[in-house]
C-alpha cells in the first residue's frame, strides 16, 4: 500500500511541475510579445519624431 501512496504522489508531483512548466512557457511567450511591441512603438516613435522634426 505504501508503494501506490508514493506513486500517487509522484504522480501528482510531475503533474503539478507540468503545469508550472506550461505556464511559465505561456506566462514568457506574453511577455516576449509584449517587450517585442514595446520596442516596435518606440522605434516608430523615434521614426515619426526625426521625420516630423
Amino acid at each position: 500500500m505504501i508503494h501506490l501512496s508514493v506513486a500517487i504522489g509522484r504522480f501528482f508531483e510531475a503533474l503539478f511541475f507540468a503545469m508550472l512548466k506550461v505556464a511559465g512557457t505561456i506566462a514568457g511567450g506574453v511577455l516576449g510579445i509584449a517587450l517585442a511591441v514595446a520596442i516596435l512603438f518606440w522605434v516608430a516613435r523615434m521614426l515619426i519624431v526625426r521625420r516630423g522634426g
